[in-house]
């Protein structure tokens, strides 16, 4: 039934403030208005006598510290870039004849690496783009049968291809974060939770993407070899492989960079990674490591991407 011409603009408008009215109603659930006051008023430190965040954020942390004990060690011969530094700081102490706690000034020496902690979140970083590197290969190595499986290119019975259609969309909907949590539970904390959590899930990813690259494909060389007898393999092989590499190499490119993100975040339920030590310095409060794991992952990120766009400029 069509609505007359006439009706059409009051029914937009009608529509327009239902819409709006259900925004309202959802922004009040969501408690929205913190996001514009209380929030704003924590980070800036005036809202319940809590202390600034964003200025605990600043300075990045680049150091370590270790106590030093050695007074007759040789301070000549300390490791390299190394040097000892004596603070003053205030710990509570036991007043023995009040029994009382009282804030004492004490001098703590210590061993000081200018760069120590800066070399440990790279380390971390490391493991992350290993995991996320491992994670795409296994993504890969899954993705491919399935495309293969589930693409009408390469002429397999539809029930076939309907099972692997749903095997792709199944591995989509489960996010990497609950699989991750999940390995992490029956196969323990590391590396390896986190691999097999990012190759699950980007597998139903590159699964559809080949199979769409294929579908995509000019299918007259796929016709003129079957016409000559060839098999499905040689058929693939010969005519559609050749126009999918480009596809294929820029789909696979697009899942990296997206697992080496997807690392820094399964991390934070013990799936290995820089995530591991990030979830760990949020929860002592040690903002300043905070920011410098931040950065780093920043410009892994961004090395990633430029990266990604040169060899994209070569397939």
């Amino acid at each position: 039934m069509s609505v007359p011409a006439s009706f059409r603009p009051f029914l937009f408008a009608l529509g327009t403030v239902l819409m709006l009215a259900l925004l309202a109603f959802s922004a009040q659930r969501m408690d929205l208005g913190r996001i514009s006051t209380s929030a704003a008023n924590i980070l800036t430190g005036q809202s319940d006598n809590r202390p600034a965040i964003a200025d605990q954020f600043w300075p990045l942390q680049l150091e370590t510290r270790e106590e030093w004990t050695a007074r007759s060690a040789d301070t000549a011969n300390l490791p390299a870039f190394t040097h000892i530094e004596t603070q003053i700081v205030q710990e509570r102490q036991l007043d023995p004849e009040t029994l009382r706690t009282v804030t004492a000034n004490v001098h703590r020496t210590s061993l000081v690496h200018p760069f120590g902690y800066a070399l440990d979140v790279a380390a971390k970083m490391l493991e992350s783009i290993e995991i996320a590197i491992w994670g795409t290969l296994l993504a890969v190595c899954l993705g491919l049968p399935l495309a293969l499986l589930r693409a009408s290119a390469i002429g397999l019975p539809a029930p076939i291809r309907s099972a692997s259609r749903m095997i792709c969309a199944a591995l989509r909907a489960v996010p990497e974060l609950l699989v991750a949590l999940i390995l992490v539970a029956a196969i323990g904390f590391g590396p390896p939770a986190g691999i097999l959590a990012l190759g699950f899930h980007a597998a139903g990813f590159l699964g559809r993407f080949f199979a769409d690259a294929m579908e995509d494909a000019d299918q007259k060389p796929v016709g003129a070899l079957r016409a000559t007898g060839a098999g499905r393999l040689v058929t693939f092989a010969m005519a559609i492989v050749p126009q999918v590499r480009g596809p294929f190499a820029s789909s696979t490119l697009y899942i990296l960079d997206r697992n080496v993100r997807m690392a820094a975040v399964i991390g934070i339920v013990g799936a290995g990674g820089i995530g591991q030590e990030l979830k760990g310095r949020i929860d002592m409060y040690d903002y300043g490591h905070v920011t410098t794991i931040v950065i780093a992952i920043f410009i892994v990120v961004l090395a990633l991407d430029e990266i990604a766009v040169r060899l994209r400029r070569h397939t």
